[in-house]
């Protein structure tokens, strides 16, 4: 977002584990084309029903929940096609434009019989709530209560009104984005918080903590998405029928859909070869895994380029981390090209360059190279500590601080992820190399959003999910008070504010480039590579599964489309 952190607007958190391969099976599962039902595999748990916060901003959560939202972020704006292209969402809307510049405001046109699945129109108040969901405000939320995943469009809102198309929403003043259309709009319907004793929530930052953290708990069932949950058990699985009432011009035919956790690639295949599911988009990309649906001639499967990227983060509020010479010096002798050609052996991939743009991209500006992070080179970062003060990294003898303390460090990764726990096995041989102590401790699955919360962590090696926008990255990586690692540097504040402050994409894309040149030398978070991104279905069950690594959802972006086969 493999341990994925989704970062909104524009990437999710989740873990893996690996399970042995059983025998393989025939086709009699609940996954078969004899039931009217279809399973498909999410490969990792999740901790909250309520994508908008730190602990829901989770891959897998979103992609169990995607068939009741149908849109980009856990909202129902719409969402990018396999080829990029973006789509409105028009089951809520029938078109949204920008009607002014100066302040600068955007209208939503909603559909004449824009509804929710129980009937209720939807209104602008549900707009107000996603917005004081997300402002960061403590005068719309109890922020303790709301702790929300990115601040990064809600806080830049004045106001969001009713207009005789559908909504207007006011930016504040010298705000301009021109990834405007992108931005989280319709999630939770604030009707039924109203009537769960929530009815205060506009005037009363206390109730509307209550409903946010009443949400997260709670899995509402009245929805704009083609399909309704039934059933369901958090970090586990949800149970979908078709909703009645969607609006949407295509209609969802598969009259029961199952979104159920199945951990680790082995055990998808598994389960895939016996019958028992009908696809997955399995997090960790095991080419030996990948080889055994080729050879069978009943699945299917693609492997593709995506946004999911890893990378190793630092807590700057570390005993030892706060000190930026330590953290530039980690980040030195830690080997990303070593760590790459173990995990894969016979993939060609390479080391991600910059944050917020792949090399692919014409934006993309390399500042990392030259700073020698993620290059092993052991004597340069023991030059780096020396020059500092520390003691013991050129004499291969203990770290120790200016001080005469003992550097030791946690590292923490997805349990039984290989990937991440290769990266981190390697970074441990590595470090000891400047004397450090890495004390490895893995992450039990679907618990890396309360790691990352609760900062519970020195070191920790997770990914960012995304799409083909990148605005709001810069505020959910760096920013104070928004990034899991505690950074706050007022210099990059400053920076990840001129993002937003054009509609012009290029100039916006420089400015992203201007936060990239400031936090590289911050050591705070470092790339490692793009991983390979690939789906498995059997097309005797399934029909209408499309390779998209556009799509925080993956291969779900299209699900209203799927057929029982």
């Amino acid at each position: 977002m493999a341990l994925t952190r989704r970062a909104l607007g524009g990437l999710t958190i989740g873990g893996t584990a690996a399970f042995t391969l059983a025998a393989c099976g025939g086709n009699e599962g609940n996954g078969g084309s004899g039931a009217k039902e279809l399973i498909w595999a999410i490969p990792s748990a999740w901790e909250s029903w309520n994508e908008n916060t730190g602990a829901g901003n989770n891959s897998y959560g979103h992609q169990a929940m995607f068939p009741k939202t149908f849109g980009l972020d856990g909202n129902s704006s719409g969402d990018f096609d396999e080829n990029g292209d973006f789509h409105l969402n028009d089951a809520v809307f029938a078109d949204a434009k920008v009607i002014n510049e100066q302040p600068f405001q955007v209208e939503y046109t909603l559909q004449e019989n824009a509804q929710w699945s129980d009937g209720k129109p939807i209104r602008v108040e549900d707009f107000i709530f996603q917005w004081y969901s997300i402002s960061g405000n403590p005068e719309h939320a109890n922020q303790e209560q709301a702790q929300p995943a990115s601040t990064t469009y809600g806080s830049k809102i004045a106001s969001i009104e009713a207009s005789d198309a559908g909504v207007v929403v006011t930016f504040v003043e010298g705000h301009l984005d021109p990834e405007w259309l992108y931005s989280p709009t319709v999630y939770l319907p604030s009707h039924v918080l109203e009537a769960n004793g929530f009815e205060g929530w506009q005037t009363d930052p206390a109730i509307m903590g209550n409903a946010i953290e009443w949400s997260e708990a709670n899995l509402i069932d009245v929805v704009t998405g083609p399909w309704k949950p039934v059933d369901s058990k958090l970090g586990e699985y949800v149970v979908y029928e078709i909703n009645e009432n969607y609006q949407g011009s295509v209609k969802p035919t598969v009259e029961k859909l199952t979104m159920k956790v199945v951990e680790g690639t082995e055990a998808i295949v598994t389960e895939l070869r016996q019958g028992t599911i009908a696809g997955a988009w399995p997090s960790e990309f095991m080419q030996e895994e990948f080889d055994k649906v080729a050879e069978d001639p009943n699945l299917e499967q693609a492997v593709y380029e995506g946004g999911v990227w890893i990378h190793l983060d630092t807590n700057v509020k570390s005993e030892f981390l706060k000190d930026q010479a330590l953290r530039q010096a980690v980040f030195t002798a830690v080997n990303v090209a070593d760590s790459i050609s173990r995990i894969f052996p016979e993939t060609e991939v390479s080391q991600r360059l910059n944050h917020f743009f792949g090399q692919k991209s014409e934006y993309f500006v390399d500042h990392l190279s030259a700073t020698g992070q993620g290059s092993g080179d052991v004597a340069k970062a023991a030059e780096i500590l020396t020059a500092a003060g520390y003691t013991g990294a050129a004499e291969g003898e203990t770290l120790k601080t200016p001080d005469g303390k003992e550097v030791k460090l946690v590292i923490r990764y997805g349990e039984g992820d290989a990937a991440r726990t290769t990266i981190s096995e390697l970074a441990q041989a590595q470090l000891a190399l400047i004397g450090i102590a890495l004390e490895l401790k893995a992450i039990p699955d679907g618990e890396l959003g309360t790691v990352l919360t609760e900062s519970d962590f020195d070191l920790v090696v997770f990914g960012w999910s995304g799409s083909p926008t990148f605005g709001s990255a810069p505020g959910q990586y760096f920013l104070t008070d928004v990034a899991y690692g505690n950074y706050s540097f007022p210099e990059v504040d400053e920076a990840i504010a001129k993002v937003q402050s054009t509609i012009d994409v290029a100039e916006s894309a420089a400015f992203a480039n201007e936060v990239e040149a400031i936090v590289v030398p911050l050591a705070l978070t470092l790339p490692f590579y793009d991983e390979p991104q690939g789906i498995v279905w059997n097309p005797t069950i399934i029909d209408g599964v499309v390779p998209n690594g556009n799509s925080q959802a993956g291969p779900i972006f299209n699900v209203v489309e799927w057929k029982n086969a």
